[in-house]
């Protein structure tokens, strides 16, 4: 009996170094750190290292897009190492940038939806815009002098600042940042007149005073952003941006090494403790996060913007 103890505490000794040694799963986070993208990314990665029992490393490589992160994504081994999530930019990845070589649906094995969340058009408090209507009159008059910040062509605020500019018929200048956080600390200092942006990041700036939120780019008003109109329903009729984020594996990686990534994923999202989480972030989960449900969110995701990139000045 003694002897039987033993072993097994000899058993469990080894075990916790062995866990400790196993190998760390990689999750490429092809924007900058701040964005909504990046908190969600890190919030998953903590919920499937306690799921998987190895240890979760997020590396954030932005650029371009997320074509940096995604292209370095794809250099590394098909084993079940490494682990990409995308969000609204990657449908339109070969859209914006012709000579990516990968394609946002075939190059991709989506493994679950992660979360969703309206965005949120705000100004600099300096501009004299109470709701959308009174901005729109204000880039009437401004027109070009107008600054709207963006991260890299193809990102999601760019497509929400595209997409408000030939909806709306409003004339500004898109100002392109490496991230989010850049663009949102020039619209702090004064130097930006308008965004649209992830309420993680602009929620705290309106409660200061530091920005002045307008209106919810979901078809209709979130709970998430409460008081807020939508932009559809303030001025700009069929206008609907929602940011999502998407877990993606790479083709080609054997089941066995992908299997336990794909349903630590599913059991992570719907988590009470994970959705809590994302929900104090301002994110929500998706009733559905399974790999079919995201691969025809993707699919036609890409058949959504197709036309309106096609139509969009990437120029600024």
């Amino acid at each position: 009996m003694l002897r039987r103890s033993l072993l097994s505490a000899a058993a469990l000794g080894l075990a916790a170094p062995a866990l400790a040694q196993a190998r760390p799963l990689r999750m490429i986070i092809p924007v900058g750190v701040g964005g909504v993208t990046d908190v969600v990314g890190r919030i998953l990665a903590d919920a499937l290292q306690t799921q998987l029992g190895r240890p979760v490393v997020p590396e954030n490589i932005p650029g371009a897009g997320s074509t940096v992160g995604a292209a370095a994504f794809h250099r590394l081994p098909a084993d079940g190492n490494a682990i990409f999530i995308g969000t609204n930019n990657h449908p339109v990845m070969r859209a914006v940038y012709p000579n990516f070589a990968h394609d946002p649906v075939a190059d991709f094995v989506p493994l679950a939806l992660v979360g969703r969340q309206p965005f949120v058009l705000a100004v600099h408090p300096d501009v004299p815009a109470r709701d959308v209507a009174s901005l729109l009159a204000w880039l009437s008059q401004k027109k070009e002098e107008a600054n709207y910040g963006s991260t890299n062509p193809g990102a999601t605020n760019h497509l929400a600042g595209e997409l408000f500019r030939q909806l709306s018929g409003a004339s500004f200048t898109i100002v392109p940042y490496r991230t989010a956080a850049n663009a949102v600390q020039d619209l702090l200092a004064g130097r930006m007149n308008l965004t649209i942006d992830s309420p993680t990041m602009l929620a705290p700036l309106m409660r200061d005073g530091r920005v002045r939120g307008l209106a919810v780019s979901s078809a209709t008003p979130s709970d998430l952003v409460p008081g807020l109109p939508a932009l559809a329903q303030a001025g700009v009729p069929g206008y609907e941006v929602t940011a999502w984020q998407v877990l993606f594996a790479k083709p080609g990686t054997p089941e066995q090494a992908l299997a336990p990534i794909r349903d630590a994923a599913l059991r992570a999202v719907a988590d009470p403790a994970v959705k809590q989480r994302l929900a104090s972030a301002g994110v929500e989960t998706w009733p559905d996060p399974s790999p079919a449900a995201a691969s025809a969110h993707v699919k036609a995701e890409v058949a959504r913007w197709a036309p309106i990139v096609s139509r969009m000045n990437l120029g600024g």
